[in-house]
């Protein structure tokens, strides 16, 4: 919340309306969403505003079925939005929501297979079917995310104990489960960051991944980068101790070496940018610590 809030302010402000948000450029909504990660969110609330500007006159769905349509909507926010904006009866099942239903009725089984999941959205779809929707679905993410916690939920104080099928044997302990673990992946980068007479020498980023279009340094090897120093004619060039960067299931570590080239000719994909330029592009939150850095030193 406290990190979300300061971004719902300034994307409100910037863009009062579904069409405001719908007619701006996407590089500008990257700028915004800088420091939140998960760019492809960005791209998709771009998206979804342009979708419901141009194709449905600015009418937001007002049904779970529609919502879910949506681009960059999954189950969950459909539901979510369904059931507090629409009133309709409609679980919003987060991994709070699984947490709780599964110990409560001892679902001692796998909650990433399809059929434990559907089992859970059974026993939803039957405790909402009779309250309201908006409170039951703001009770249980409440619930998971202060009593039934993932370690050490409050059992003493939980106000359905004497119901709780996992409570006895302390089943709660164990449950809920996932069959297999995401592997993380390490992976390191290294960036050679040219500088020359305060400018900076930066690329834009193609392809398909979390940082599609957004601003970044040339890449290269370590064993490739003294040949690559030499032939810049660079002056002397200073690498600084790695930083580590976690994404959801990627560690990167990452090494930038800095070096001050002569003049700006340079056969590398990219330009030059001014300070000032730098400030406006969008750069993913490691570009963004790295030139804080920067700075830091430079003080």
């Amino acid at each position: 919340m406290a990190q979300g809030l300061p971004y719902y302010e300034k994307f409100t402000e910037k863009y009062p309306t579904v069409f405001d948000l719908a007619h701006a450029a996407e590089e500008e909504v990257l700028r915004l969403w800088q420091g939140l990660g998960y760019y492809s969110r960005g791209r998709n609330l771009h998206a979804t505003a342009r979708y419901i500007a141009g194709e449905l006159g600015g009418s937001f769905p007002s049904s779970f079925s529609g919502l879910v349509q949506l681009k960059g909507i999954g189950a969950y926010t459909a539901a979510a939005i369904a059931s507090f904006a629409y009133k309709e009866k409609v679980a919003a099942i987060d991994g709070n929501a699984i947490r709780v239903i599964t110990r409560l009725y001892k679902i001692d089984k796998p909650v990433d297979a399809p059929a434990t999941l559907e089992e859970i959205r059974e026993i939803a779809r039957e405790l909402i079917s009779t309250v309201e929707p908006d409170l039951y679905n703001q009770a249980m993410m409440e619930f998971g995310a202060m009593l039934c916690t993932p370690k050490s939920p409050k059992c003493e104080i939980c106000p359905v104990q004497a119901e709780c099928l996992s409570f006895p044997q302390k089943d709660f302990l164990r449950i809920p489960y996932k069959s297999k673990k995401t592997k993380v992946l390490d992976r390191s980068l290294h960036y050679l960051v040219p500088e020359h007479q305060g400018n900076f020498f930066m690329k834009q980023r193609t392809g398909a991944d979390i940082w599609q279009n957004l601003f970044d340094f040339p890449e290269t090897e370590p064993e490739e980068l003294p040949a690559l120093l030499k032939s810049l004619n660079a002056g002397p060039a200073h690498t600084f101790p790695p930083v580590t960067h976690i994404l959801s299931h990627r560690k990167l570590t990452i090494f930038f070496t800095h070096c001050t080239l002569p003049g700006k000719d340079i056969a590398l994909d990219g330009a030059w940018f001014t300070p000032e330029e730098v400030e406006k592009l969008a750069k993913p939150k490691v570009i963004v610590d790295f030139f804080s850095r920067m700075q830091a030193d430079h003080h």
